[in-house]
């Protein structure tokens, strides 16, 4: 007989062995599992079962399942307002897993379907015998109900008999495990007579206990009574000792734990409740699971800060280039922490563009202080869950991510990375960002309760440390509890100290290159930094160097170990033809452009504004996917244009039979915010006086009605994004003076900051003209 091969999606299933023919309703809270079974209840399509090997896998893979199972499908799936999902299941034919096919998105297998043997005299008789006993099975247990025996007088297959009543016995899945894997139909049907006569030689048993303990019993002895009858009954089996021991040794690994005493009686008052339940009851494996989660918690371990000052500034230094404020943050902690010893772990947010360190200056920080490092990407989450636990009530409940890594670092003092906290997202399954609250309170984490543990664990000892791109998305209560700390992008002379300290050495020792191999050029830096990447970080500059050491290693694999110098001259053969390039004297020629600076999530950028004019009926355009505060803006530079257009040289009737058009290039990426202000005003200027702008001047401010320039944010980001582009003029509104400071001086050498308080100054700087006060409107 030909063997019958196919393809089959496997989900795993806990404490349960399904059998062909046999209907069973299944509980789904793994997500992997819930996309099979939703994709499967859509197509009508088959998949199959396999039985853990481990119940308590939170996520098995191919070697965590056994090698039989049964393929089956969904007759009906229902969704709950919690994310779970609640299937009716049936098998239909055994099969065997030949091989692993895939791993994502679920687990697929290439599954043998399994033929059984046809029936005989000897596999009748054995039938018959097996129908007599569970009979009397049945009179004897009030565990089963009565349709029962109408089931078990339709069947007329000796293979379905031995499978229906393996699965109506209270009987481990490893037992019922080995019935399924049984083909022969002679030796399944003895397997299950043998199952069958041990558990009516237990229920003789059980009524000889009834018979020793029915003397003590009154209506005030009940609670003894049923204790009594639970001791004999492990007796019987021989499992009292087994038991025993294992609740022995939880007691120990309680003491040892040194957990709090609210803590610890809780714990007790579970493993009473533990003692009192049968080992093979689903009960018996929750409180066991439990037991051991709260004491593989590290109540007191914690680990000793590095007390050296000067090393921990070497580390940090040796890690990362720059970022002065943050390296001084962390040495001010550890001072308040060498006066206070019991002081609380800092909530530090770092916030800047991509690619300039957030992520790598946490694992720097925890080597400097000698602390546990776990990271939790925050990133897509929208479970509350994920944060706090599932509830116990829940099938297959876990603690939250939080105490999960409290459990791995083995420590309660670790270095928390909370990255991308500002892509928390919310929906009907909570809210994670508000979850993070207690988390990251000071005056609240030292009692954070886990829904799975429902006992405080104290964080206060925890040093927090979450990163952003950028702070909008964030809940304002959430911002409230967090130290922001901006990491501005890098200037050019960052970027190329970084790359010739840090990243060329880690490329050639990642490439397997030496610098007897191959040297690149500050000059080939320089390059790659104008030419080839356009971003505030260095993660573009390190893709370029990989990909220039990649060519090199294909070299040298060839038998060329001649020396490599890569220069700007030769960057060329290595990288392609440049990227980018400046044009922006070629983009400001004609009257009625003009060069904004504007802070994104990616660091500073320059903004081109353009205005064109045509006849017609005093219609105002603007476009380039503008929000809405941007284009008042831009309503506000033409009212004020309108009104006092005499004085800047222009004929106030010329707007009656004109139409104008705003644009701002980069049509697909949204933009918004007030700091275009003075750059709208100049272009419209510009456009209606036929004047060019300067191109070698940049400019950001908030206009008024009035035209005082109002002041405006990342002053620092915008002005690296002028000097990396080649301005060295910035127009800044004059209350901006004081983010001066925040700006390098070798960043501030060569540029040349105008502060202006009015349009008025701007005009002059950037038309060349003198113009008049401004005019009241008649």
């Amino acid at each position: 007989m030909p063997v019958r091969v196919q393809e089959v999606p496997i989900l795993p299933l806990r404490n349960l062995v399904l059998f062909p023919q046999m209907m069973a309703p299944l509980s789904v809270v793994v997500e992997s599992s819930m996309a099979l079974v939703e994709e499967v209840a859509q197509t009508g399509g088959i998949l199959g079962f396999l039985t853990q090997k481990d119940p308590e896998e939170e996520n098995p893979g191919p070697d965590d399942l056994h090698e039989v199972g049964t393929v089956g499908t969904i007759l009906k799936a229902l969704k709950f307002p919690d994310g779970g999902q609640r299937v009716l299941v049936q098998g239909i034919q055994r099969f065997r897993r030949r091989r692993t096919l895939a791993l994502e998105p679920y687990i697929v297998v290439e599954a043998e379907v399994l033929e059984e043997g046809t029936p005989d005299e000897s596999s009748e008789m054995m039938a018959r015998s097996l129908v007599e006993k569970f009979r009397r099975f049945q009179a004897q247990t009030a565990s089963l109900p009565p349709e029962v025996e109408t089931v078990i007088n339709s069947i007329d297959r000796p293979g379905r008999l031995a499978d229906f009543v393996a699965s109506n016995l209270s009987l481990p899945p490893a037992a019922v495990q080995e019935v399924l894997e049984i083909l022969d139909l002679n030796e399944r049907l003895d397997k299950v007579l043998w199952m069958m006569n041990r558990e009516l030689a237990y229920l003789d048993i059980s009524e000889d206990i009834q018979k020793q303990v029915q003397f003590a019993m009154d209506k005030n002895q009940r609670e003894y009574y049923l204790k009594e009858q639970l001791r004999v009954i492990r007796r019987e089996l021989g499992e009292l000792d087994v038991m025993s021991d294992e609740i022995e040794e939880f007691r120990k690994r309680i003491r040892k734990a040194r957990m709090p005493a609210e803590v610890a009686k809780e714990a007790k008052r579970e493993l009473d409740r533990m003692a009192r339940i049968h080992p093979e009851a689903a009960e018996y494996t929750v409180a066991r699971t439990y037991l051991d989660w709260l004491v593989s918690l590290p109540w007191k371990k914690v680990t000793r800060d590095n007390p050296n000052f000067t090393r921990v500034q070497k580390i940090l230094d040796e890690d990362h280039f720059g970022l002065e404020k943050v390296k001084e943050r962390i040495v001010e902690y550890l001072a308040v922490r060498k006066l206070k010893a019991d002081t609380k772990g800092p909530i530090i947010c770092f916030l800047g563009p991509p690619g300039v360190g957030k992520t790598s200056l946490g694992k720097s920080i925890a080597r400097a202080l000698g602390r546990k490092f776990e990271r939790i990407s925050l990133g897509g989450i929208r479970d509350e869950a994920e944060i706090r636990g599932h509830r116990r009530t829940y099938i297959g409940a876990m603690p939250g991510r939080i105490i999960k890594a409290i459990k791995r670092c083995g420590t309660r003092n670790p270095v928390f990375m909370l990255d991308e906290i500002d892509k928390v997202g919310t929906d009907f399954r909570g809210d994670p960002a508000s979850a993070l609250l207690e988390v990251l309170d000071p005056e609240q984490n030292n009692t954070f309760t886990d829904h799975y543990l429902d006992v405080p664990f104290d964080l206060s000892q925890v040093m927090f440390i979450a990163t952003a791109n950028v702070l909008d998305p964030v809940p304002s209560a959430l911002k409230d509890r967090m130290e922001v700390i901006e990491l501005p992008g890098y200037i050019e002379e960052d970027k190329v100290s970084i790359a010739m300290d840090y990243l060329i050495p880690k490329q050639l020792t990642e490439h397997g290159l030496s610098t007897d191999l191959v040297e690149v050029s500050p000059e080939a830096i320089r390059e790659i930094i104008r030419h080839y990447t356009s971003e505030a970080g260095v993660r573009g500059m390190e893709r370029c160097l990989a990909r220039i050491f990649r060519k090199v290693a294909k070299q040298v694999a060839l038998k060329n170990r001649a020396r490599k110098i890569v220069t700007g001259e030769n960057l060329e053969a290595y990288l392609g033809p440049i990227e980018y390039f400046s044009d922006i004297a070629e983009r400001v020629d004609i009257p009625g452009i003009a060069i904004g600076l504007a802070w994104t999530a990616a660091g500073g950028d320059i903004l081109f504004i353009e205005a064109s004019k045509m006849k017609g009926k005093k219609i105002f355009k603007i476009t380039g996917q503008l929000g809405d505060v941007m284009r008042e803006s831009a309503e506000a530079a033409l009212t004020y244009l309108r009104a006092n257009a005499r004085h800047l040289g222009i004929d106030p009737d010329i707007f009656d039979s004109l139409d104008i058009h705003v644009h701002v290039p980069a049509g697909a990426i949204p933009k918004d915010g007030p700091s275009a202000g003075v750059t709208l005003l100049t272009a419209l200027t510009s456009l209606m006086g036929g004047q060019v702008v300067r191109s070698d001047l940049a400019m950001t401010g908030e206009i008024t009605l009035r035209g005082k320039v109002l002041p405006v944010g990342g002053v620092k980001e915008k002005v690296l994004a002028a000097r990396r582009v080649g301005i060295r003029e910035v127009v800044l509104p004059a209350r901006n003076r004081k983010d001066l400071i925040d700006i390098p001086e070798q960043l501030q050498e060569g540029m040349t900051f105008h502060f202006v308080e009015n349009v008025d100054e701007v005009l002059t700087l950037a038309l060349g003209a003198t113009v008049g006060p401004p005019e009241s409107a008649e």
